[in-house]
């Protein structure tokens, strides 16, 4: 009884209608080994008559692009991260693209196996927060001109597109704040070293004191290195100093969980025993007791302006660099020790 050919093009199809075997026309598909560009430019014949959609790569050997996106990102740095990725999924799918996505650790070693590992997808661009203390991972796309765009943690070269809130007055108001209720030892709980934003968020909490007329004191400023048990640490050095701090600011969310742990623990009352303000701002936070006052980042318009600014290069590749800084929003609740703010 004759075998039943799918109606579906194959790789065997490909093959025959190109007069080559499967394994050449394997080679041309994953660019697994050089192949001479006759043959290849029979076997792309092949594939644009037979509408083969085996693969995306197969696609975008025809098309020029896959219509999709890298997205290398760290999924436990930050609860921020997951809603920043579903904005961006949400702005690329409105695009016509799809987003695929890799988990970098937050390491550089591994940011960097994910970001080839997309890019032997074929996808058209890369988008990507940076894992702490990385600048060989972004030198190397640049250097490959791989259409890319940085998010949240940006870099100092001006060279490459980059997306993210801006850190340094907000900081500073969040610490002006807590200097107007009176505090003349104002704290902070800072985020993991070689982070764009732990430094620029310190930066703002030393202009922030400047503009109160208060001294700058590296004792009151305790790294949480972006984690939950680090901010519990960290609080627990600030409490132990001879003179501790009367109110706190928090780098980040995820350091923020920690420290409500560790007062709870201490039997402190945030806002009462000690005022605390974060940056960042979660769905939780105006569901604690106290509600947490933040500094609310535009996840939204982040993840959009990312998509855009990525797009913009592909139509675009010579386009001058840019760098996008939007304005966090301040939420105003009870933590900070403002009984009744809403």
């Amino acid at each position: 009884m004759p075998q039943t050919r799918s109606s579906r093009p194959t790789q065997r199809d490909i093959a025959e209608l190109a007069g080559v075997s499967i394994t050449t026309v394997s080679h041309v598909v994953n660019g697994t080994r050089a192949v001479a560009e006759d043959t290849k430019a029979a076997v792309l014949r092949a594939i644009e008559t037979t509408g083969y959609t085996g693969d995306a790569i197969a696609r975008s050997l025809v098309t020029g692009g896959t219509r999709s996106i890298g997205m290398a990102i760290s999924l436990v740095a930050n609860p921020y991260f997951a809603a920043l990725m579903q904005a961006i999924e949400r702005e690329a799918s409105a695009n016509g693209y799809t987003v695929l996505l890799a988990d970098t650790h937050d390491t550089t070693a591994t940011e960097r196996d994910v970001v080839r590992a997309l890019r032997s997808r074929r996808v058209d661009g890369l988008l990507v927060t940076p894992s702490p203390g990385d600048s060989s991972v972004i030198g190397e796309l640049v250097s490959l001109d791989v259409p890319t765009v940085l998010i949240d943690r940006l870099s100092t070269r001006t060279d490459v597109d980059q997306v993210g809130a801006e850190n340094i007055q907000a900081t500073s108001a969040l610490t002006a704040h807590l200097a107007s209720l009176g505090h003349r030892r104002v704290g902070m709980i800072s985020g993991a070293p070689g982070l764009t934003t732990s430094d620029e968020r310190v930066l703002g909490y030393r202009l922030g004191l400047g503009r109160s007329g208060l001294a700058w004191s590296p004792d009151l400023v305790a790294c949480g290195n972006s984690h939950r048990d680090g901010g519990a640490l960290a609080l627990s050095t600030l409490l132990a100093l001879p003179k501790p701090p009367t109110a706190l600011v928090v780098a980040n969310d995820s350091m923020m969980v920690g420290v409500l742990h560790e007062a709870r623990r201490r039997g402190l009352r945030i806002g009462r025993d000690l005022p605390v303000v974060a940056y960042d701002d979660v769905e939780w936070a105006d569901l604690v007791d106290p509600p947490i006052t933040t500094m609310a980042q535009p996840i939204e318009e982040i993840g959009r302006r990312a998509v855009r600014l990525l797009l913009a290069r592909l139509a675009e590749p010579s386009r001058p660099a840019e760098t996008v800084r939007l304005p966090p929003t301040l939420r105003h609740r009870e933590s900070c020790g403002c009984a009744g703010a809403a």
